[in-house]
């Protein structure tokens, strides 16, 4: 929100610019709390909950927390849930609306093969724990060979460090003929989708609480989070970025997948990429 306003236009008021915004001039002087040490390990502890069942929602993941010796409730479950990002998976009827002003694309994928890389990418954002708080962890993959294409970790779960996994995916290996996300507000915003549009990708994204759309990548935060965060307590964020880049450069140069028939990302991906016809 802060990063939107500026404070030393002079010709914009605060209030001026809140109000274009569509939001409170309140939420641009308050200051987060920081959270208490409890409420870290209680987030750590839904992380790993949500790993393994990622269809609980807030009531369902309070009776768990309580049998793990938590004292919490729903209320405060939820909160933490949201504040991390996260929400169950399932089939909802119009429980959730996109952001405001923000368009969503439909779903291009259902029954479509995957029989090329740069076919279809897809990026998503997970949540990334630390000793002392935690990050968010963006991620761009080919479908067809699971190979990540850019990552970015933020402190905020505002678009800009996506666009710029994205400006660096498409820097690096051209552009895919179609690109897939979630309907969060950081890929419907239109700095996003406007990068996605001047590079002539078809955009595609999920239906709301449908994560089988997106199952590529959902299946490489469970080896992030069970390969790699799991077994660590990073300590800062610079600690948790290099250890995180030097994961997924194992991921993609060293990792072999059952799905590739035992074969690596990287050696799938630019044997594909030598196929694919040059540009006029």
């Amino acid at each position: 929100m802060r990063s939107f306003v500026s404070p030393d236009d002079p010709d914009r008021s605060i209030a001026y610019q809140c109000d274009l915004l569509g939001l409170p001039r309140s939420s641009f002087y308050s200051q987060p709390s920081p959270l208490k040490e409890q409420d870290l390990e209680i987030m750590r502890k839904i992380d790993e909950l949500f790993m393994e069942w990622p269809c609980y929602g807030a009531r369902r993941m309070k009776v768990e927390l309580n049998k793990a010796g938590f004292r919490i409730g729903r209320l405060h479950t939820g909160t933490l849930m949201k504040r991390m990002g996260i929400s169950p998976i399932y089939l909802k009827r119009l429980t959730s609306k996109p952001c405001p002003g923000h368009k969503v694309y439909p779903y291009l994928l259902r029954g479509v093969p995957m029989t090329r890389v740069n076919h279809v990418w897809s990026a998503d954002i997970t949540y990334v724990r630390l000793k002392r708080g935690f990050v968010y962890l963006v991620a761009i993959i080919d479908w067809y060979s699971r190979y990540v294409l850019a990552w970015r970790i933020c402190t905020t779960l505002e678009s800009a460090f996506c666009c710029d996994a994205l400006r660096e995916a498409l820097a690096k290996y051209g552009h895919p003929e179609i690109f897939n996300t979630d309907q969060g507000a950081q890929f419907t915003s239109e700095e996003f989708t406007g990068i996605l549009k001047d590079a002539k990708v078809q955009i595609s994204m999920d239906g709301r609480g449908r994560a089988l759309d997106n199952v590529f990548i959902e299946r490489l935060w469970w080896s992030v989070k069970y390969e790699e965060v799991y077994l660590n307590e990073y300590e800062s964020v610079e600690e948790c970025r290099t250890r995180i880049g030097a994961y997924l450069n194992r991921y993609n140069e060293k990792r072999i997948h059952s799905s590739l028939n035992y074969r690596i990302p990287a050696h799938v991906y630019f044997e594909g990429y030598k196929k694919l016809p040059v540009a006029v």
